[in-house]
């Protein structure tokens, strides 16, 4: 049966968010949230926060469960989620990831609500195209979705030089995920075949991702990455990562920077959680 559960990761500190920027006007509200630093709260079009966005377009795809992992003081998020905003196509659940140690150890979080069901995993502070979250979940199996990094690069509101910098997935002739090549450099994207294809951190996984995030070790910079425990399962429990790929393109909400280009972007667009 098509995937019914999501995680979605929403605990990030927002270093980048609470920086301040004179370039950018922002709205009295705006303002407030973004000192706080909680990206997936900023109002955007109609005033709703982007994550009411995020969540819509999971329950367009057909997810009816969600899960937040949330940090212990994210009071806002539990109480607008929990209880504040009716919910209509969702039902939401909270997982707590105490110490910010990487996407694996927030995924890891989940575990009790996924409880052996395939899920689908995104980012609270990017905004997915609905083919890749529709696709990913009427596979059968661990998927990724892959971004065109043209399309990136001429649809998104990120920089140019950001994405030049976003990991690469590595597709065999099969169309099965090699690996996640992270932060290449110009030199090794200019000998990539083209199309080049962009991992923004939108997955399918099984359960059996719990153990292969159980398993791995701390990255050099000492967080837990869920790059990692992908490349664990691939590699040790035979699991084989199919991919989607989208000629289109992830809206990030990251910085102050943008706000405005989200705001344009996301305008029109109907909510319905």
């Amino acid at each position: 049966m098509p995937v019914e559960k999501a995680v979605v990761l929403a605990r990030g500190l927002g270093t980048r968010m609470r920086k301040e920027d004179a370039s950018v006007i922002l709205s009295e509200e705006q303002e407030k949230i973004a000192r706080k630093g909680i990206k997936a709260l900023i109002p955007v079009a109609a005033g709703r926060p982007f994550l009411d966005y995020v969540l819509s377009a999971l329950a367009d795809a057909g997810i009816t469960r969600v899960c937040l992992v949330v940090a212990p003081d994210h009071d806002e998020l539990v109480a607008r989620y929990g209880g504040e905003v009716p919910l209509e196509r969702l039902s939401v659940s909270f997982a707590i990831q105490e110490k910010p140690l990487g996407t694996a150890n927030a995924v890891a979080a989940a575990e009790e609500f996924v409880n052996g069901d395939p899920f689908l995993m995104v980012n609270s502070d990017n905004y997915y195209p609905h083919d890749a979250l529709a696709a990913l979940r009427e596979l059968s199996g661990p998927a990724v979705a892959l971004f065109e990094q043209e399309a990136m690069l001429t649809q998104s509101n990120i920089a140019a030089e950001r994405i030049l910098s976003f990991a690469v997935g590595l597709v065999d002739a099969n169309g099965y995920l090699v690996r996640i090549l992270e932060k290449p450099s110009r030199e090794t994207l200019a000998h990539l075949p083209r199309p080049i294809w962009l991992s923004m951190n939108c997955w399918r996984f099984g359960p059996s991702i719990f153990e292969a995030c159980r398993r791995i070790g701390p990255s050099p910079r000492g967080e837990y990455e869920i790059t990692d425990a992908v490349q664990y399962a691939i590699d040790h429990l035979q699991e084989r990562f199919q991919t989607v790929c989208v000629k289109k393109a992830v809206y990030d909400m990251t910085s102050r920077a943008d706000i405005p280009a989200i705001v344009a972007r996301l305008e029109g667009i109907k909510v319905w959680l």
